[in-house]
């Protein structure tokens, strides 16, 4: 199963970078799979440090502008076994340890093991619009293969959803997403 959450990591010099990612994790939670690109930074701080901590959250504007990589400040607080950070507000954290890096392919496979956990808040619930704004979140990170034209025509159906079953934060979270594929669009148009 693939899950979509927030992983930190931290730079050689400790600096904390955020990221969504969608890792296949066990069933048992012992551990997951991430798939990052190789250029990316959290790639990079994982092959350096080896460690880190995946989030599960219902915030859905922090996935929707970590996905873009215009993520606000975090509060965080260090993580109890790994060297890293584990988000304040998010549901759940899995602090893990890479237990094999493969870099063969074109996405990295990175084989983790979960060795901390723990709930900081309770999870939200299932929400139609919470999974348009993750979805179209998703659809903003592959602009480099898909034509905004055709994101944008996806957004007007996911839009529907945000609007019969949002709240606010929804609503804002599909409009940030919005404004910054009709702005690559109309970079594309120029």
């Amino acid at each position: 199963m693939i899950l979509e959450g927030l992983v930190t990591t931290t730079s050689e010099t400790g600096q904390l970078h955020l990221a969504p990612m969608g890792p296949r994790v066990r069933p048992d939670w012992s551990g997951f799979v991430l798939r990052p690109f190789p250029t990316s930074t959290t790639f990079q701080n994982l092959k350096a440090r080896r460690a880190g901590v995946l989030h599960v959250t219902d915030d859905v504007s922090l996935l929707a502008r970590a996905a873009v990589g215009q993520a606000p400040a975090v509060e965080t607080i260090p993580a109890t076994t790994v060297a890293g950070f584990i988000i304040k507000n998010a549901c759940r954290y899995y602090e893990f340890r890479v237990t094999t890096l493969d870099e063969s392919r074109e996405r990295m496979h990175i084989e983790c093991e979960v060795v901390a956990s723990g709930t900081r808040r309770e999870f939200f619930g299932l929400n139609r619009a919470k999974h348009a704004v993750v979805e179209a979140a998703i659809l903003a990170t592959r602009l480099h293969i898909i034509p905004p034209e055709e994101v944008l025509a996806e957004y007007h159906k996911l839009r529907i959803l945000v609007d019969k079953t949002g709240g606010p934060a929804e609503e804002e979270a599909f409009a940030f997403l919005e404004k910054h594929v009709n702005n690559i669009a109309a970079g594309e148009r120029r």
